[in-house]
């Protein structure tokens, strides 16, 4: 969330900033200016009248002690409690209505952003490895999982609807060798600490990544989770909510705290499974795993001093570089524009796998600089060494380390042989139990 004094100094930049990323400035800031200066005078009429009936409390004091009226006196500290509590109350109004304004607000973008108006204006910054040139055509993973009899859709859908897999026997096996050689590379190569956390979060644990109020619609409740009330900004610490990422509980386990300088960087990876309703998604990738409402995901979470946050983002994105790179899976880095990073985002990495199925680039891992956006919803500080020196604000990272299912398919795609098996990188073989590959039982 941005500082309200910031937005009230720079409000100049925060429109030019909702602009670049395709926003309606006057939607979204609404009536900001005016609101903010009826709340700021409401203030200082409060502590005016605050300050009159305290000198009026002391003169009618004064006036007991000696002997004299203070009928009068008595009356108007009545009446100024009164207005008192009515100029408390305005000031509340106004206070949570600019609060629910500054927090559909997204993050200032970095001025290294590329300007752009889609996807389309996103920047390569880094291509690795070479495309595998097939003496056949290349299928794409739905096929090839179907054939192998290791992906099956159609059971799925049977089970719980569109947009749901079943992984079977060394389908299955991958997907869980997959996350264990990730957790393995990021712990003891990258020196990050595993977590596992709750797959259900409440609502406050929502709006301090910024899924909350905007997201709402993309999320899965539970029966006590109330979404018109969050869309209010009512936030509970009792409710429900089936998490879309890890980064969701990983990043609220400091939620509230203040920590010593000296324990960051701090560096957490996670294994959940992510749960998202993709409500915007109608009718895209309907074929395969590509998007899903339950998916797996090794996440790769981050808490930085802020002049330490930039150097932080680019080693989370080289962690997360060098899981394709150990897979020997084909990859870009991306920049992605301003129209095209998200909400609480002030830079963003996407990681894109070479699909030859498909014969495109996929987007595997986001991998994102918050600045203190994240931080100072969820309250997250740290306490800078001196003597005088004030709490702070963190700065967050997160990126995937990587999508499960994305690299499975990836692998799926790319080691396809000509009989139909596929072949399995070499690094993958001892989560296998040594084999080679997956072929077609007969």
């Amino acid at each position: 969330m941005l500082d309200l004094g910031f937005v009230r100094a720079n409000l100049g930049l925060v429109e030019k900033n909702l602009r670049d990323r395709k926003l309606n400035p006057t939607e979204l800031l609404g009536h900001f200016r005016i609101t903010d200066e009826r709340r700021r005078e409401a203030i200082t009429r409060m502590e005016n009248s605050k300050e009159r009936r305290n000198r009026l409390s002391e003169q009618v004091g004064a006036l007991k002690k000696s002997g004299e009226n203070s009928d009068a006196l008595t009356l108007e500290i009545r009446d100024l409690k009164g207005e008192i509590a009515d100029l408390e109350q305005s000031a509340n109004s106004y206070d949570n209505e600019l609060r629910l304004l500054l927090s559909r607000l997204p993050n200032i973008l970095r001025d290294e952003v590329p300007a752009g108006a889609s996807e389309a204006d996103n920047k390569v910054v880094k291509e690795w490895g070479e495309r595998r040139r097939f003496d056949f055509e290349p299928k794409p993973h739905w096929e090839i999982g179907e054939a192998l009899g290791i992906l099956d859709l159609e059971r799925a859908a049977k089970l719980s609807g569109a947009r749901f897999a079943v992984y079977m026997g060394a389908g299955a096996r991958l997907e869980r060798a997959l996350i264990s050689f990730m957790l393995d590379m990021h712990t003891h190569k990258h020196g990050y600490t595993e977590v596992l956390p709750p797959f259900m979060v409440n609502s406050k644990s929502l709006f301090g990544t910024g899924n909350l109020p905007k997201f709402a619609e993309d999320l899965f409740r539970c029966s006590d989770a109330d979404a018109e009330a969050a869309s209010r900004g009512e936030y509970k610490d009792n409710d429900h909510w089936l998490i879309p990422t890890a980064e969701v509980p990983v990043t609220n386990l400091f939620r509230d705290e203040i920590l010593e300088e000296a324990r960051l960087p701090i560096s957490f990876t996670a294994y959940t499974p992510c749960f998202r309703a993709e409500a915007g998604a109608a009718g895209k990738d309907t074929r395969g795993i590509i998007r899903q409402h339950q998916f797996q995901k090794v996440e790769l979470v981050k808490f930085t001093r802020p002049e330490d946050s930039d150097v932080q983002h680019e080693r989370l994105t080289r962690d997360a570089e060098e899981i394709l790179e150990a897979l020997g899976l084909p990859y870009r880095r991306v920049l992605l524009s301003t129209a095209d990073t998200g909400f609480s985002s002030a830079k963003t990495y996407d990681l894109e796998v070479w699909l030859p199925g498909q014969n495109l680039y996929r987007e595997i891992s986001s991998c994102s600089n918050f600045d203190a956006f994240q931080a100072r919803r969820a309250n997250i500080r740290y306490r800078p060494s001196g003597p005088k020196a004030k709490p702070e604000f963190v700065h967050t990272l997160n990126g995937s380390g990587l999508a499960v299912g994305r690299t499975w398919l990836a692998i799926l795609e790319n080691y396809q042989q000509a009989d139909g098996s596929v072949q399995l990188p070499e690094i993958l073989r001892p989560y296998m139990g040594g084999t080679d590959k997956i072929a077609r039982e007969p």
